[in-house]
């Protein structure tokens, strides 16, 4: 108990007050997920690197303006909160037992204000394709209707064999009677009948028929009416294979208290996509993968659309970067890596297995070598100016900006601190295994086999107006107490 108590508290630390939205959505993110067989949460396994949660915490917070959302944590609660953080209208709460999908949301309604909450939707974080565009819709279609609860369907097409989600009853004027999630389904007999009555009206289903012939299926996505979901949400029973509180029988709730319930399927199937294993991460990443590249491909120049990887954020200031009508002559090499922050500009390239993160920003015609890393942390900014050239296995780490021209062949390594950025100049040479920290380097300096810390490189020129070069320069050697020759 006293573990749950500091849970609590921390993740209330990292909750913030709603707003007067009549909107809430919900976000189940308790779960762990045993078949992904690994010791992070499985809600804090990335999808084009970013967390799944918080993809889905993102498309919720773009698709409806201004929503308060929910986020129900459990086993590795601090982990997915402190992922996501403390950001508008967004609390966290926590749920130490996991009793199922309805029962997660009885503890969020149970511990956060609802009064004010007109719509409740509830989207599970695993489905990290969900995207902005898709939940805007699934709200505008709910608010617009006369139901008092949606849910998100689609038509599974693959072998029906391996359709593993719950399948939605309909009656035969099409309106929705219930679900009936697939393991229950199983646990019935080959000639056992489920039925349902519906307006004084007997529905039955026989097994075969559930597993083979009902191709529609549950999202998991729901949308409600609050003053009904909060009515009969603690009227779900646990009376079912799994001996869980499943969300899914709120449907049959409904229908059996006349309530109205619509649904809704998504023009793009991939989006409902959820993983338990690894297989279907996979999957879900080269989804990701190849959507981004269709929207890059004839901007850009793209090796392999197999093999490379472009932030979101980036993915679209290159699209408003296009807008303005200029080729832009970008080039992505296979394998490249370029992270959330950095600002690509016309003409630059990014050689096979580059990394650039962060707040990076490139001016015209910067290339960067084959497994070049360019990268600074939070707080940090680094500046390549127009025509800079660093070539192959050469790193550019921390506060460092560079002026235009300058180029920087194998063998270099340039560091700078948030106390001691590094500047260099225009029309710089680095040549040769070379070191650079802290240092300031003016215009047209040539710097070969060199290693500098809190140095200043001054443009100087020799009497036959020759820029003077710096050569074998090394700091004078420390703790040559501790070498000791083998042959001795």
């Amino acid at each position: 108990m006293t573990e749950n108590k500091d849970i609590e508290k921390k993740i209330k630390e990292l909750s913030s007050n709603f707003s007067d939205s009549n909107a809430l959505v919900i976000i189940l993110a308790a779960g762990h997920g045993k078949r992904i067989k690994s010791s992070t949460s499985k809600m804090l396994h990335t999808i084009w690197g970013v967390p799944s949660v918080e993809r889905v915490h993102l498309a919720c917070k773009k698709g409806i303006e201004n929503t308060n959302t929910a986020i129900v944590v459990g086993i590795k609660a601090l982990d997915v909160a402190k992922a996501i953080g403390t950001t508008d209208a967004t609390q966290f709460v926590y749920q130490s037992e996991q009793l199922g999908t309805g029962h997660a949301v009885q503890v969020a309604l149970n511990n956060i204000d609802i009064k004010n909450i007109k719509y409740c939707y509830i989207i599970y974080a695993d489905m990290g394709l969900m995207d902005y565009k898709t939940i805007n819709e699934f709200h505008s279609t709910f608010t617009n209707s006369n139901s008092d609860m949606i849910v998100m369907t689609s038509l599974y097409e693959g072998n029906i064999e391996n359709n593993c989600y719950g399948r939605i009853l309909r009656v035969p004027n099409g309106n929705v009677l219930g679900c009936m999630e697939h393991k229950d389904i199983l646990a019935m007999k080959s000639d056992e009948n489920i039925s349902i009555n519906y307006k004084k009206e007997n529905f039955s289903f026989k097994r075969d028929e559930l597993l083979y012939e009902v191709d529609e299926y549950n999202a998991g996505v729901y949308g409600f009416k609050m003053e009904y979901l909060s009515k009969f949400i603690n009227e779900i029973k646990s009376n079912n294979a799994q001996n869980e509180i499943y969300l899914t029988d709120m449907i049959e709730i409904f229908v059996q208290n006349n309530l109205t319930i619509s649904t809704y399927t998504p023009e793009d199937s991939k989006v409902v996509l959820g993983f338990n294993d690894k297989t279907v991460l996979k999957e879900m990443e080269g989804i990701a993968r190849e959507s981004i590249y269709e929207r890059l491909k004839n901007i850009i120049t793209i090796h392999d659309r197999d093999d490379f990887f472009i932030d979101e954020n980036v993915v679209e200031y290159i699209l408003e970067l296009e807008k303005e009508g200029r080729p832009l002559d970008i080039m992505i090499g296979k394998g490249s890596f370029i992270g959330k922050g950095v600002k690509p500009n016309y003409g630059s390239t990014f050689d096979h297995l580059s990394r650039v993160k962060g707040d990076v920003s490139l001016g015209e015609n910067v290339y960067i070598g084959e497994n070049v890393l360019v990268q600074c942390v939070e707080g940090q900014t680094l500046r390549l100016d127009d025509n800079v050239e660093v070539y192959r296995g050469n790193q550019i780490r921390g506060n460092v900006s560079i002026g235009a021209c300058s180029i920087f062949e194998r063998g270099v390594n340039i560091t700078g601190s948030d106390e001691h950025p590094t500047k260099i100049g225009k029309n710089v040479l680095i040549k040769g295994i070379s070191y650079l920290y802290g240092s300031v380097i003016e215009d047209n300096v040539y710097i070969e086999h060199c290693i500098f810390y809190y140095s200043k490189i001054e443009e100087k020129y020799d009497s036959n107006g020759d820029i003077i070069k710096c050569r074998f320069i090394r700091p004078k050697p420390e703790g040559l107490e501790v070498v000791k020759n083998l042959e001795n």
